[in-house]
Formats: C-alpha cells, sequence, structure tokens
C-alpha cells in the first residue's frame, strides 16, 4: 500500500495538470466552433470544485497512509492477551484462516486494478474526453482513499491473523495487525474496476460489452475480497463494508458528474469527515 500511495501521487500530479490543460481547451475549442447546445458531453467537471476535492483527498489519504503503516508495534504479550471470543460472532470464524499466499496475491490484483482505466482510452470517444474522465477517476480514489485512511485510523483494529497462532509473531507484532477495518484492497480494486463499468455504460449505454465489464467488475471484487479474508487480513465485516464503499464511490462520483444529473448548479458532492462520523455529503443550495 505504500508503493501505491507513492504511484497514486505521481499519477496524480501529471493526470490534475493534464485535465486542467484538457478542460481549457476543449471549452475554447466549443466555444469557437460548436454551439454549447448542440455539443453532446456525457459528465461535467467543475475544476474549482473537483480539483480541490482531490487534491486534499488524496493528500489526507497519502498522509495518512503514512500513519497507519507506521503504527507502534505491540508486544507479545499484548498479542497473546488477545481473546478470540472478545470478537462479534458474525466476525469470529474468521481469525482461524490464514494463507500469505492468498495475501500475496491479493496484492496483485490491487497494483493490477489501478492502471485498468487506462484502457478506456482505447475508446475514441473517451478519450476525446480524456481530462473529465482522469479527473473523475483520481476522485473517485481520494474520496475511496480518504474514507478508508480515516476508518483505519479511527478504528485501530487487530487483523484476523493477531490471533491466529500459525501466523508468525513478527506480523501479529507489527503495526500494521492493527489495520483491519475496513479492507482496502477491496474498496481500492471495486473503485477501479465499477468506475470503468460505470463510465463505458455512461458513453455506450447501448454496448453489448456493458454486461461483461459489470461482470468482471463483480468477479475482480469478489475475487480480492475471497483473498483478503484468505489470508487474514480482515473480517467479514471488514470486507463487506470495504466492498460497499469501493463499488459506490467508482459508480457515484461520475454519477454525479453526469450532464442531466448536474443541471442544477446548486448541488455539489463532497466527502465529509467529521469527529464522529465519515462518509459523502450531498449539499443543495437553495
Amino acid at each position: 500500500m505504500k508503493h501505491f500511495s507513492i504511484l497514486l501521487l505521481c499519477i496524480g500530479i501529471n493526470l490534475i495538470t493534464l485535465a486542467q490543460e484538457n478542460l481549457r481547451a476543449e471549452h475554447a475549442l466549443l466555444k469557437t466552433f460548436v454551439p454549447e447546445e448542440e455539443h453532446s458531453q456525457v459528465y461535467k467537471i467543475k475544476p474549482a470544485l473537483d480539483i480541490p476535492i482531490t487534491v486534499v483527498g488524496g493528500g489526507w489519504t497519502l498522509y495518512a497512509f503514512s500513519q497507519i503503516y507506521n503504527r507502534e508495534h505491540s508486544t507479545e504479550d499484548q498479542i497473546n492477551a488477545l481473546n478470540p471470543n472478545d470478537i462479534n460472532g458474525f466476525d469470529r470464524w474468521a481469525y482461524k484462516v490464514y494463507s500469505e499466499k492468498a495475501a500475496t496475491t491479493s496484492d496483485y490484483f490491487l497494483y493490477g486494478a489501478m492502471p485498468l482505466p487506462l484502457f478506456l482510452l482505447f475508446d475514441k470517444s473517451i478519450r476525446s474526453d480524456f481530462g473529465k474522465v482522469g479527473l473523475l477517476y483520481l476522485e473517485a480514489m481520494a474520496v475511496t482513499g480518504t474514507l478508508y485512511s480515516t476508518a483505519a485510523i479511527s478504528a485501530n483494529r487487530y487483523r484476523p491473523y493477531a490471533y491466529n497462532p500459525e501466523a508468525p509473531m513478527s506480523l501479529r507484532t507489527g503495526g500494521g495487525a492493527k489495520n483491519s477495518f475496513f479492507a482496502g484492497h477491496v474498496a481500492l480494486v471495486g473503485t477501479s474496476t465499477f468506475f470503468i463499468a460505470k463510465v463505458f455504460s455512461d458513453y455506450h449505454p447501448d454496448s453489448k460489452l456493458r454486461p461483461y465489464l459489470w461482470t468482471g467488475a463483480v468477479l475482480a471484487t469478489g475475487t480480492t475480497a475471497y483473498l483478503r479474508h484468505r489470508g487474514g487480513r480482515h473480517f467479514p465485516s471488514d470486507i463487506l463494508t470495504g466492498a460497499a464503499v469501493g463499488t459506490l464511490s467508482g459508480i457515484l462520483i461520475p454519477q454525479f458528474h453526469k450532464i442531466k444529473l448536474i443541471k442544477n448548479e446548486n448541488m455539489t458532492l463532497l466527502p465529509y469527515v467529521g469527529s464522529d462520523s465519515r462518509g459523502i455529503a450531498m449539499v443543495y443550495r437553495l
């Protein structure tokens, strides 16, 4: 995940710069050659709003990653004192599952999913809106990252393997053992894959490829969820929460930028982080 945060920062800076240039050029071109009402667009971007949301969300995520992956280690006495009976009944059975191979394989799914939206550029219609789509993807990832990192810092929940005597003690005592809630790999893979399915469907609502993309998103997210469970990294409630966050972020960020939905300029969508709650806030100005 630390490597991912560095990669996201580099990609994000370049994509935001390209998005600004693309949006300015597109606006100038439309005003010069095409009447506004005759130009069919799928998404509408508000650079003054969307870029700050993306930058602030991405910045917070990078900072939070530095905190949650550098937690203070637990002592062996603290780990040995953990009691599986203290785990809620819905999640308790999962502490017995541990496979380092499954956990490693889940990393491949995470790092493989991050650049997948680049395949959308093979589509001519989407490629012409590269600046918009690229910014929306970064915004979706920033929202997911903000929710994940804030939850991980706040919950401070031990992973299932911390309770499992079959896992190495060095792993169980590590600071990363306290990052169980919620499943970040699942959320990020879900954001990426559902974003692809949603964007392609918005540009090509009648395409026969749509069911395959949605099915692929479900399978990729579901497989990542299973691997994180098999790896002893997350409890079922962590995984379900991560899947919900990733799916909703990947779908709703593009949805709330669709032209038909955002015709009313008084409505905006913002990530919300309060002292006792986190989520997405919809603001409607009367």
